[in-house]
């Protein structure tokens, strides 16, 4: 009598992905890449930066003129400086306005550890900050890292001195100064420069208008350093100024750790994206294949 069972197709299955599959697999992938890039590309910069802050120590070791000198020549361009700076309005950076006193004191010159600009290394232990300081404020330089304001006090430390540093805030490639908001009155950062170790303790947090420029003048019996960047996001309407003043003498902890390498994180997206390519990998493997199939047969 007839017999009816399901029984599997023994026919060879052969590998075909469907457009539908395709398209899922794609978009998978694409999303992921999209989700991951601000994580990927900061993560880049900092390894970049790191490498940057690491060298400073033998930039410095092997720079023309001395350490000595170039720090002399700085604290005589800061004597001979008007200093004081202006927030312009409409800009993502502020503008000095100060100038020298004395013509043969070359801006360009000064501090110069590198062919391209390196001045300083700036720590924010509570923010996770390590980051090198370069001459001005040009769009490349605050693409790269911090930018000292031109026409401000050079960041050697001296009293009667105010060097204002400033930084982006809120790029997709790199974090620079978005986390300075977190910064609060009693955090301390250390500026690395030419083998001085100097640390400052935020006395004041603000968030100004860009004409407000007072704070930003240099204050008689006062060694201050002031971090300037744009607020809100996106948008740069205002801008948040962290002011510190120097803690003397300089505390054990931060000149032991002056010239220590600087360390990016591990980069924990790497096997999180493999995984993830990994599995857009079975998903498209597998969804070649139809299900198998079950037929009705007579035996």
């Amino acid at each position: 009598m007839p017999d009816e069972r399901p029984a599997e197709d023994t026919a060879k299955r052969t590998w075909r992905l469907s457009p539908f599959s395709l398209l899922a697999g794609l978009l998978a992938l694409v999303g992921m890449v999209v989700f991951a890039y601000p994580t990927v590309a900061g993560w880049i910069s900092r390894y970049n930066q790191s490498k940057v802050v690491s060298d400073y120590a033998s930039d410095v070791a092997t720079a023309e003129p001395d350490a000595a000198e170039q720090l002399a020549r700085a604290r005589a361009y800061n004597d001979a400086l008007n200093a004081g700076a202006m927030l312009q309005a409409g800009s993502n950076v502020p503008t000095g306005d100060g100038t020298s006193a004395d013509d043969s004191l070359d801006y360009d010159s000064m501090l110069t550890a590198d062919s391209q600009g390196l001045m300083a290394r700036l720590k924010i232990t509570s923010i996770d900050l390590d980051l090198p300081v370069y001459h001005g404020t040009s769009d490349e330089t605050l693409l790269k890292g911090l930018g000292h304001l031109k026409g401000t006090s050079l960041p050697v430390g001296g009293v009667g001195t105010h060097a204002v540093i400033t930084g982006h805030r809120g790029l997709a490639q790199a974090e620079m100064f978005t986390r300075l908001n977190e910064v609060k009155v009693g955090d301390r950062f250390v500026i690395e420069v030419f083998g001085e170790v100097l640390t400052y303790q935020v006395n004041d947090t603000r968030v100004v208008e860009p004409t407000e420029t007072q704070t930003l003048s240099v204050q008689a019996g006062h060694d201050l350093v002031t971090l300037v960047t744009c607020t809100p996001l996106g948008i740069n309407t205002h801008r948040i100024l962290v002011t510190g003043e120097r803690v003397e003498p300089t505390p054990t902890e931060d000149i032991e750790a002056a010239g220590r390498p600087a360390d990016p994180g591990f980069p924990w997206w790497a096997p999180a994206m493999a995984g993830g390519t990994a599995l857009i990998g079975v998903y498209v493997w597998r969804a070649g294949y139809e299900p198998a199939r079950t037929r009705t047969r007579e035996e």
